[in-house]
């Protein structure tokens, strides 16, 4: 690995963990119920770049399968949130 792409990740590392902390903040202390659905997706999406950035990192596909879960269970429980704020039930 390159001196460059072993910066490149760790800098990426950084950000995204900083990302993440916005996230949870905008998770806790978010006004609405819509803010805080924006934040768990923000949450999900930034875990889920972390996982590949870390697989890239270690050159590993254990990571790449993991962030493919986190995306798929995000999307789903987005969609379920999503369908319950607007109707105020999950299951028709």
């Amino acid at each position: 690995m390159t001196p460059f792409l072993f910066w490149a990740l760790k800098g990426a590392l950084f950000l995204l963990a900083v990302a993440m902390l916005c996230a949870v903040w905008r998770l806790l202390i978010g006004p609405t119920a819509q803010d805080r659905v924006m934040a768990l997706d923000c949450l999900y999406i930034n875990g889920m770049l972390m996982m590949l950035v870390l697989g890239i990192n270690y050159a590993s596909n254990v990571y790449f399968e993991a962030a493919m879960l986190i995306a798929l269970f995000g999307f789903v429980g987005s969609t379920a949130l999503a369908k319950f704020l607007l109707r105020g039930e999950v299951i028709e």
